[in-house]
């Protein structure tokens, strides 16, 4: 009997039509363990790496966590996974809400999705029931709206619907999969719109069989005390309103313009009542204790959520306040398109429209005022139509076409993808490393285990760590309370953060627990649920595997050195691993190429940032580097050089 997860698989080709049930390897659920980790080694496997994204031969995975559908609280992340246009590397995506443990309940760890179909359709699961069924009734229709019309049309107000919108369908860059006004965005929602998947609608009602029952459901009782009583779980933008931070740290606009005095008393009290106003309600996603996603009824716009960043993202890049994000962030989750790198893109043209490198022409019909420009180039962008068909493939990919100059402007992407708008004075060690290796395409998912600023006194900085329960080592603490300024960081020990930071990211997409209750609240102070020191127990409750910190840990390298493969088969190499040019403001190239020299050798990389076989066998790749050596990738017998 197989615990935790359910053993099997769903197949389906879009192009022939045929739905297959398929058992999966249980080796591979105790290496891998679920999510990205499974969802890496199918792509490996199955998808040559000289195959376009725009093919029918990109797999479009859908992976539940391995702890979803179990008693452990917040875990409940839906991996989606597959080679994004963008990029041309693996594209890592997630969303919450209630659609990986409804997979799971129907008896199926992941769906793997081949093949285009002749016309737009989408996939319903019933339990054993599933079926390819027309959806060209719902063209054009949006997200949400989408899932409103599938729950009506199939009689089923449970059922749990991911769904792109008019974005996806014309094949935008930054189109997303949305559930229940969570997002999956880089690169995965303009493929489901290029396999003409409109959605998947899911309901499953089948027990989750677990190792040892009475076991896990003590620990997740526990669990879920300790997630609703602690402060350092949640997002904590869903419930303080006081974001000067964002608003006097990041940029504002195409990321150029930091407004480092904005916030103040008046704006709090004014954008707290605009939100409280019109909010209904606040709600979490599957068993978990927090509420994090505020539900927000604008006058004349259709009801929609939000959490974390998303909230500013607009109103930023216009120089505008809350009340334009509230009046168009529910019309872009609709549309279905990332509000991260979404609102850049259309910075990045208004920019270009003012430097004279695009002209009036460009933007025939477009109106005069800011907030008229944004919904007029978003409707463009996600319609495909003149200047937006430009546009829809993202800063990095549009500035290439445009050219004249453009080029410059594209200041903001890695490995041609939109980051956060983080503009900074002095360099952290920790984080030029993440930003430059980091293969999830935003800084989010990866920083979060060890604080971003070290603490200004002694005192501070003890009081932190004796409180500190997450270390997988002892060595964390000493390295914080010998940390005095940003910039100054032994390298041993920025190569260590940077390695724990990703180490948990990966674990917990693989398990489907929510990054704000685990890998990404660390950082603010370690009052946090789930770490190194007990997933290993709840694991091996949960599976029936067993489970230690140091096998744990393994896995995590395991899975990242993977995904690392994969991109370097498809070309990613040290040249590509940049951050923005003015991510902050004061640089030294010889001291970032002599820290990525250095990083790579401890990663057990050599110096194009290619893992070794030395490295991939101490982490039972052999067949890797088997390959990497095969396509001449990878030198034979290479050693990894101090």
């Amino acid at each position: 009997m197989r615990y935790a997860d359910t053993g099997f698989d769903l197949e389906i080709d879009l192009t022939r039509g045929s739905i297959e049930k398929v058992a999966n390897d249980a080796k591979t659920s105790e290496m891998y363990l679920g999510g990205q980790g499974a969802a890496a080694k199918l792509l490996w496997d199955r998808v040559p790496p000289d195959t376009d994204p725009f093919s029918p031969d990109n797999l479009l995975i859908f992976s539940t966590g391995i702890l979803h559908g179990t008693p452990v609280p917040s875990a409940n992340r839906t991996c989606v996974n597959c080679f994004s246009p963008q990029t041309n590397l693996m594209s890592h995506s997630l969303f919450g809400g209630f659609f990986g443990p409804e997979l799971k309940h129907a008896g199926y760890d992941k769906i793997i999705l081949r093949g285009k179909a002749p016309d737009l359709v989408y996939l319903y699961i019933d339990n054993d029931k599933v079926e390819i069924r027309d959806a060209t009734h719902l063209r054009g229709m949006g997200t949400a709206e989408t899932g409103d019309v599938l729950k009506k049309e199939l009689k089923d107000q449970k059922v749990q619907v991911a769904a792109i919108g008019l974005a996806g369908e014309n094949r935008v860059y930054m189109a997303s999969i949305d559930h229940n006004h969570a997002s999956a965005a880089r690169g995965v929602g303009v493929v489901m719109g290029d396999k003409r998947l409109k959605a998947i609608a899911v309901r499953g009602t089948k027990d989750v069989n677990l190792a040892r029952p009475a076991e896990l459901f003590d620990i997740a009782l526990k669990m879920n005390r300790k997630i609703a009583e602690s402060s350092g779980c949640g997002d904590w933008m869903a419930v303080d309103e006081d974001d000067s931070f964002h608003h006097n740290h990041f940029s504002w606009g195409n990321a150029r313009v930091r407004r480092k005095n904005f916030w103040s008393k008046e704006l709090q009290e004014r954008w707290t009542r605009w939100k409280y106003d019109h909010m209904d309600r606040q709600t979490g996603c599957y068993n978990c204790p927090k509420k994090c996603r505020n539900v927000i009824n604008w006058p004349g716009r259709k009801r929609f959520g939000y959490k974390c960043f998303g909230k500013d993202t607009y109103h930023m890049a216009a120089f505008l306040e809350l009340d334009f994000t509230y009046e168009i962030l529910g019309v872009a989750q609709e549309y279905g398109v990332d509000s991260y790198a979404t609102p850049q893109v259309i910075a990045f043209a208004l920019e270009l429209l003012e430097a004279g490198i695009l002209h009036e022409s460009d933007f025939p019909g477009m109106p005069a005022d800011t907030k008229g420009r944004f919904f007029h180039l978003l409707d463009k962008i996600v319609r495909r139509e003149g200047i937006g068909d430009i546009l829809a493939d993202g800063v990095s990919r549009a500035a290439q076409r445009i050219g004249n100059g453009a080029e410059k402007y594209d200041h903001n992407t890695v490995k041609k993808f939109e980051q956060l708008p983080i503009k900074l004075g002095k360099l952290n060690p920790a984080f030029f490393l993440m930003i430059a290796t980091g293969e999830k395409m935003s800084i989010t998912q990866i920083e979060g285990s060890f604080p971003q600023d070290p603490l200004p006194t002694p005192g501070e900085r003890q009081e932190f760590v004796n409180k500190w329960a997450a270390v997988p080592d002892e060595k964390f603490k000493k390295y914080f309370l010998e940390w005095e300024k940003r910039n100054d960081m032994p390298v041993q020990a920025t190569c260590d953060i940077v390695e724990w930071n990703e180490a948990m990211h990966y674990i917990d997409d693989s398990t489907g627990i929510c990054g704000f209750v685990s890998s990404f609240r660390g950082q603010f102070g370690g009052d946090i649920a789930y770490h190194m020191n007990n997933l290993p127990q709840i694991l091996s409750a949960a599976t029936g595997f067993e489970m230690s910190k140091d096998k744990l840990w393994k896995t995590a390298q395991r899975i990242r050195n993977l995904v690392r493969a994969i991109n370097v088969r498809r070309g990613l190499r040290r040249k590509s691993e940049r951050p923005p040019e003015d991510h902050w403001a004061i640089r030294n190239e010889e001291y970032e190429q002599g820290l990525l020299s250095k990083y790579y050798a401890f990663k057990g990389w050599n110096m194009d940032g290619i893992p070794t076989r030395e490295k991939l066998e101490s982490l039972d790749l052999g067949y890797v580097a088997d390959d990497l050596e095969k396509r001449e990738i990878l030198k034979v017998e290479e050693k990894v050089s101090a």
